[in-house]
């Protein structure tokens, strides 16, 4: 199984933790700091179909490039600086392990962070997130991160006696009253002709 590197993102999508995994580890969650967010759109990937040692080589680079911290280096929550652990274990198991490690960490410079590559960083992951979406759309792929970025837009909603509300958030605006999100989204798609009582959702422009 292939491996990846992840980051989770801040609201300002500055990433607060980067990490390696396999599966759906990317999604698991862990100790408090390190959760990751309920919007699956701050969620991604950085690379992917790595093997084992190319991710933990990358994780450990995302580290020392966004810094950490309980140093004062940085910006990320991340404890350690990356590559402890193969496929989830605690520590290195072995010295080689330990070694690739050390040789991935040398030569690399931890400085405080600008409020200008802030900026910078903050601008390269929107395009990431941006870009993530976009592919996502491209291959049929509308699962969490395409329903919920589709249902933070504004849309025009028809009720089967004639009534049109226009609404911004469908997902909120769904479950506060008593409706299921995912049929309102087959009904905007036109997969299903009516949600109760509403008979069609469109997007306003």
């Amino acid at each position: 199984m292939e491996y990846y590197t992840y980051a989770y993102l801040r609201e300002d999508k500055t990433p607060y933790y980067i990490g390696k995994g396999k599966g759906n580890r990317i999604y698991k969650k862990g100790r408090k700091v390190f959760a990751p967010p309920k919007d699956k759109s701050r969620i991604i990937y950085l690379k992917q179909n790595l093997t084992e040692e190319e991710a933990f080589k990358h994780e450990i680079y995302m580290i020392a490039v966004f810094g950490r911290k309980d140093l004062g280096t940085g910006i990320l929550h991340n404890r350690t600086d990356g590559g402890e652990g193969a496929s989830g274990a605690k520590s290195p198991k072995t010295e080689e392990h330990k070694n690739k490690i050390s040789n991935a960490n040398k030569g690399k410079k931890r400085k405080p962070f600008s409020e200008e590559w802030k900026q910078k960083i903050s601008k390269t992951m929107k395009e990431k997130v941006s870009k993530n979406l976009s592919h996502r759309y491209e291959k049929g792929h509308t699962g969490n991160i395409g329903q919920n970025n589709r249902m933070s837009k504004t849309w025009k909603i028809t009720f089967d006696n004639g009534r049109e509300i226009v609404k911004t958030g469908l997902a909120l605006w769904a479950k506060e009253n008593g409706y299921t999100k995912s049929a309102i989204y087959r009904v905007s798609s036109k997969k299903a002709n009516k949600h109760k009582d509403i008979v069609a959702v469109q997007e306003v422009t």
